[in-house]
């Protein structure tokens, strides 16, 4: 039972956290762990980490959504509030900030699901190669 508790201690969670969000490897931090947009790799091609069963689904779009609804809710009551724009002006600017917010934070937050998942040993990440 202490070597199942020592083995989940060895991956610190925030350092993969942050491999994760700049779309590394958790394990190495070197290789690329995205091969597209938001398809990740079978295996790091640096360190041979295996990603395949990873289970990230819909959660990157969930936490996409909650914080550019937090970000831009207020943003839009702030604006308009404050400065009264033509409704026109108002959600072409907000539409293009929500799409480009949306288009940057995904892939982050698909690749921070993914290392967390690695650093919990959750879905097939604590098995060792045999």
């Amino acid at each position: 039972m202490t070597d199942m508790v020592m083995a989940a201690d060895d991956r610190p969670l925030w350092p993969a956290i942050f491999k994760g969000w700049r779309r590394k490897c958790p394990n190495c931090g070197n290789g690329p762990l995205l091969k597209s947009y938001l398809k990740v790799r079978d295996r790091c091609p640096v360190c041979r980490e295996e990603f395949h069963h990873h289970r990230a689904d819909d959660g990157p779009a969930y936490l996409t959504i909650l914080i550019v609804g937090h970000i831009l809710a207020p943003m839009l009551h702030i604006v308009f509030v404050t400065w009264r724009p033509e409704p026109l002006i108002l959600f072409t600017i907000f539409a293009v900030g929500c799409v480009a917010l949306s288009l940057y934070l995904l892939p982050r937050l698909k690749g921070v699901v993914v290392a967390f998942q690695w650093a919990r040993r959750m879905h097939g990440f604590g098995k060792t190669a045999e």
